[in-house]
């Protein structure tokens, strides 16, 4: 979906149509949930303070996050999908991975028609990427924005990659891009240069990792219809998070949005854990978690300040809260199930 949140907002004022709107807020020491395009021209973004935001454009309008509503909303997308596939695999309220491949016609028609039913029945504008896997469908995604559509076939796979920043690549942000602009790779056809023994050496199991994504190699498959051993949101931050009061105003609608989900859809399950994780900016990952049987504000925060004091002082790319739920088994590892806007 386009801009998601404040497109919904828009949707329900006209009156902000065409002005620079921003979702999000709760005064000057809050942090930006989303922006419009209109704001996106200024400079502000997601996960941005709100006093920065009002420095680059100071006409912006401020909007509260009405969570009920975008869930509501998102809602009635996920109906739509299911007209097409059962195979579905939501990443966040307004972006999911869909497997047509059972379908014979092609699925550029396919997101187009999907597309189309979206614009009728929500009044939202939708874009799509279409490839061979989920990493060249997710930056194919971002090609024709807002309200178009990008196909990438698999003999094009290569060539697609080719010559694109290395940045576009999902999980390279501004310190590993750095990293790598130093060893002379800006582009993806650079980094092939390098053999994965190499890359393993260098950055780990990440290194492998870009590797086979810089050829377009991504074999996850769209999961969908299986028990979630947690429920939990992530935000990845477009810019880093570098203080705990920041990362405390991005928790709490992330812990609303949980806590929701849990009461809607997981009723009936038991809550065993509450987590939350940090992914700093030099991508080594803390996850913090207690024993609980029900969502408790004060007790993520403290599973916050646990996970910040880890760090050292080290800016902070990502943040993630959930729940485990006590009928699965034990997992060593959070299960983001929800992604950034």
């Amino acid at each position: 979906m386009d801009c998601f949140y404040a497109a919904i907002e828009e949707r329900e004022n006209p009156s902000l149509c065409g002005q620079p709107v921003a979702v999000g807020g709760n005064g000057r020491r809050g942090v930006l949930t989303t922006a419009n395009y209109e704001a996106r021209k200024y400079g502000c973004r997601s996960a941005m303070p709100v006093f920065k935001a009002l420095a680059l454009c100071p006409q912006l309008i401020l909007v509260p996050v009405h969570f009920d509503l975008y869930r509501s909303v998102s809602s009635q997308i996920r109906a739509i999908f299911g007209r097409f596939t059962e195979k579905i695999e939501p990443l966040s309220l307004d972006e999911a991975y869909l497997d047509v491949s059972e379908w014979q016609t092609s699925g550029s028609a396919i997101a187009r028609e999907i597309r189309a039913q979206i614009s009728e029945e929500t009044k939202l504008t939708a874009s799509a990427g279409i490839g061979p896997n989920k990493l060249i469908a997710k930056i194919a995604s971002d090609w024709n924005k807002p309200n178009g559509q990008k196909e990438v076939l698999v003999e094009e796979v290569s060539d697609f990659l080719l010559d694109m920043p290395v940045a576009k690549i999902p999980g390279v942000g501004k310190k590993m891009n750095e990293k790598l602009s130093a060893m002379g790779v800006k582009t993806c056809g650079d980094l092939r240069r390098f053999e994965p023994l190499e890359m393993h050496q260098r950055f780990g199991t990440w290194g492998t990792e870009l590797w086979q994504l810089c050829r377009g190699i991504d074999l996850r498959e769209v999961e969908c219809d299986r028990p979630r051993k947690s429920l939990s949101e992530e935000h990845t931050f477009h810019d880093n998070i570098e203080t705990l009061p920041a990362l405390r105003s991005v928790m709490g609608a992330m812990i609303a949005s949980v806590r929701e989900d849990c009461q809607r859809h997981h009723a009936d399950r038991a809550i065993r854990s509450l987590l939350v994780k940090l992914k700093f900016a030099d991508f080594q990952r803390t996850t913090a978690e207690r024993a609980m049987s029900a969502m408790d504000d004060t007790t993520y925060d403290l599973l916050l300040q646990d996970a910040w004091q880890r760090g050292q002082g080290r800016a902070v790319r990502l943040l993630g809260v959930g729940v485990r739920f006590a009928d699965q088994e034990e997992d060593p590892q959070m299960e983001f199930l929800l992604g950034q806007e």
